[in-house]
């Protein structure tokens, strides 16, 4: 009888997530906690994953793995990127505040490096950084309770931590307010990081990781989503005139403040230090410090090309920290006109 009540319990939460429209499938359910069990969806940068629509807390399942491989800083330029899931910046991951999380962090007998991950929506020491190290060829598995809600970067903490950092190995996750978040038409995962190389900026072939560099804070690319121009292009954020936006932007580090700012835009609303509150209204630059986040809202009301910068401006235009967003829609002269006039002057 008691499974049977199981299995009716299960299947009423399938019927009512289908009902619900949510976005995270059922794998089973935990007897220990009467919970639902799930298996999270990971989005790669910029994507993010759906909201979140149940009203009840869940038992989530992470699963991610190191993988350390040689891949593209620039064009024309290589490094050996350490990663999780096999991208840089790693997935972004959603769960909701209350959620049981239980991640399994996998690292490949082909890695030559033991890994682990501290994320900081964990309460528990390191973060989890002891209860995850993981040598080549083995799974580490630990759980904890997302006690508060926010926006929290997460990151290898494997000594030497720095090196762990600067090599590619960090990302976000969101702990989604029980009340969820108020609705918008696009939402996008930016992370900015620095890479210290042995080369110049631009110069061709493998790079190798300068420690010195690292040390005097001096980096040689400062870039979005791990790669000059992964925002640039037909890698461009998009939206629509009218549509609302909000950002998801992570700062690792793993040394410099970033200044964010989009020009030609205002954010009508900023979480500042991502936190679950609305700080300020109608911000020009919000100040995301090496280890932090924060979450920034607007709404696209004038088309064209707008750019995404850290406004320690010659990092943009120098070291690769520029992104775009482009928007498409009908012009609105009521709030921009555009040039109106080029005219001859004369001086005095």
């Amino acid at each position: 009888m008691k499974n049977l009540s199981m299995v009716k319990l299960t299947s009423a939460l399938l019927v009512t997530l289908s009902i619900a429209g949510c976005s995270v499938m059922l794998s089973g359910f935990d007897s220990k906690r009467a919970e639902p069990v799930e298996q999270a969806i990971l989005t790669t940068a910029p994507n993010v994953p759906p909201p979140i629509t149940r009203d009840y807390p869940a038992k989530v399942v992470v699963r991610l793995f190191v993988k350390e491989y040689v891949g593209e800083l620039m064009d024309g330029v290589k490094y050996n990127f350490w990663s999780f899931n096999g991208t840089v910046p790693g997935p972004m991951i959603r769960v909701r505040q209350g959620d049981l999380v239980e991640m399994h962090l996998s690292n490949s007998s082909k890695n030559i490096m033991p890994h682990n991950i501290d994320l900081h929506a964990v309460i528990g020491p390191g973060g989890g950084a002891g209860a995850s190290m993981t040598l080549p060829g083995h799974t580490s598995v630990f759980s904890f309770t997302a006690l508060h809600s926010g926006l929290f970067v997460y990151h290898c903490a494997m000594p030497p931590v720095p090196e762990h950092i600067a090599n590619g190995m960090y990302g976000l996750i969101l702990v989604q307010p029980k009340d969820g978040l108020p609705h918008v038409d696009r939402e996008y995962y930016i992370m900015q990081s620095e890479f210290y190389t042995t080369g110049k900026f631009g110069e061709e072939g493998l790079q190798q990781f300068d420690l010195q560099k690292a040390i005097e804070e001096q980096p040689t690319y400062v870039v979005f989503n791990g790669k000059v121009g992964a925002l640039l292009g037909k890698h461009a954020l998009t939206a629509k005139v009218g549509q609302t936006l909000r950002l998801y932007v992570g700062n690792i580090g793993p040394n410099l403040i970033s200044s964010f700012h989009i020009i030609g835009e205002q954010f009508a609303d900023v979480y500042g230090d991502g936190g679950s509150t609305i700080t300020d209204h109608n911000i020009q630059t919000t100040l995301i410090p090496a280890g932090g986040a924060a979450i920034v809202q607007f709404t696209a009301d004038v088309p064209g090309t707008y750019n995404i910068v850290d406004h320690s401006i010659f990092r943009a235009f120098y070291q690769g920290a520029l992104g775009q967003l482009k928007i498409i829609g009908k012009p609105n002269p009521t709030i921009f006109s555009g040039k109106e006039a080029d005219e001859p002057y004369p001086g005095k």
